[in-house]
């Protein structure tokens, strides 16, 4: 059995080897590395995965150019172009919320403006706000803006998602729940620094195992059942509102970190849906 996952390009400034010792400890000798942004033949894998494909968001014409290559070729990829695909772009958002599943209130702007903000602001019923890009990963290019902050130029006039700050991030937290092969495996809180928004370890958040709420498995699995394909591994992460319930914040198909850690099987079930599926 050969498998492959996809890493970032040669010079990426994040140190990817890593991320990638626990999948070394699964798969052992099965397993190969490759440069998503040239990764060569793949035919000759049982499985590709793009687990560590990090700075896709930077580059999105190369990846949907390697997305289209990938299945003109059919690649056997983990999870299918259809899916990845689809996950690239955060409006998938507006698919899951079409769909009845309910996500954090999301609007999109095609060029980021002042007007797009105050519209938000009215719509939500909020002063703070939280900006993303549309396509983008690890909280980069992400913004809290309260109602006299100037719009960081970076972000400016760019496709962007408007969001209210869900004021649960910083009292609690932000889970993440973990399915592998249509099984639900582990959960997790990220929880911010104090005074920050973000729950990603380089702003100074931290993770702590949590056993999953029913109506957060529930949830989770209702959006995964959103995608265009079953996809083999997701995260699921979401956020109580004002009320309580869970919302969805982003259903991550791509190259999620996996936290298998904190998983009671330290990933075997993610190893066996993998061989499974190579199989």
């Amino acid at each position: 059995m050969r498998i492959c996952i996809l890493t970032p390009e040669p010079g990426y400034s994040e140190r990817w080897q890593p991320a990638a010792q626990a999948f070394e400890s699964l798969f052992g000798s099965d397993l190969v590395f490759r440069s998503w942004v040239a990764p060569g033949d793949l035919s000759g894998f049982d499985l590709t995965m793009p687990l560590l494909a990090w700075g896709y968001p930077k580059k999105p014409h190369r990846w949907f150019e390697c997305l289209d290559d990938w299945e003109a070729q059919a690649v056997r990829m983990c999870n299918p172009v259809s899916v990845l695909r689809w996950n690239t772009d955060k409006d998938y958002l507006m698919d899951l919320a079409a769909a009845g599943v309910a996500i954090v209130p999301t609007l999109e702007s095609a060029a980021l403006s002042t007007d797009d903000l105050r519209d938000a602001r009215d719509a939500f019923g909020v002063d703070t706000l939280v900006v993303k890009p549309s396509i983008s990963a690890g909280a980069y290019g992400t913004y809290r803006l309260s109602e006299n902050d100037p719009i960081p130029f970076d972000v400016l006039e760019r496709e962007m998602l408007i969001q209210p700050l869900m004021p649960a991030i910083a009292e609690e937290g932000e889970y993440s729940l973990f399915h592998f092969g249509g099984r639900f495996s582990h959960a997790i809180l990220k929880i911010p620094a104090e005074g920050d928004f973000r729950v990603q370890p380089q702003y100074g958040g931290r993770e702590v195992t949590v056993e999953a709420a029913p109506d957060a498995k529930a949830l989770a699995e209702a959006a995964i059942a959103c995608a265009p394909a079953p996809p083999l591994y997701a995260r699921t992460d979401m956020v109580r509102d004002g009320d309580g319930h869970f919302r969805i914040m982003e259903l991550e198909l791509i190259e999620p970190a996996l936290f298998f850690d904190h998983a009671p099987d330290g990933g075997a079930l993610f190893a066996q849906a993998v061989r499974a599926l190579a199989g």
